[in-house]
């Protein structure tokens, strides 16, 4: 078994990649940051305990995180309409712009890795990883997010 030989060189990469996205988000973005406006430009609106799962964190973290986006005009939070208890989030203009931005950042670097084998040898790396990778994708409920369309009030 290749354990070992495994965790050394997965323990590298992550920690380059980590690296690399600190240096070239900051000072606007952070990694957190950046994966809920991912979330949120592909799921539309979503409630701040629907994003728990894709952050592997509290709920108070959350909050802190998207009051820091919403300061940082990245997100904007409203009120439901029918419900004024829910709060809902959504990415801003500006939050699309620094999605794509960092999407361009991660893309970059794992490009460049991926570059050094073939096509071939990528598609095997992408699917090895996906076998032995335990948790399946998050994804959020159409019952959850029912009704996204719907017009929504600007919270106080």
């Amino acid at each position: 078994m290749q354990t070992t030989e495994f965790a050394k060189i997965w323990s590298r990469m992550a920690k380059d990649y980590k690296v690399h996205m600190e240096q070239q988000l900051a000072p606007s973005l952070t990694e957190a940051q950046l994966t809920v406006l991912e979330v949120l430009n592909e799921y539309g609106r979503m409630k701040p305990s629907q994003l728990i799962p894709y952050l592997a964190t509290t709920p108070a973290a959350v909050t802190m995180l998207l009051d820091r986006m919403e300061r940082n005009r990245l997100v904007t939070r409203f009120r439901d309409v029918k419900d004024r208890r829910i709060v809902w989030i959504v990415i801003s203009d500006q939050g699309r712009e620094e999605v794509e931005r960092g999407i361009r950042i991660r893309d970059d670097f794992l490009g460049s890795a991926l570059n050094r084998i073939s096509q071939h040898n990528q598609n095997l790396l992408v699917y090895l990883l996906g076998k032995i990778t335990t948790k399946a994708k998050t994804s959020v409920s159409a019952s959850e997010n029912e009704g996204v369309k719907e017009p929504i009030e600007r919270a106080e």
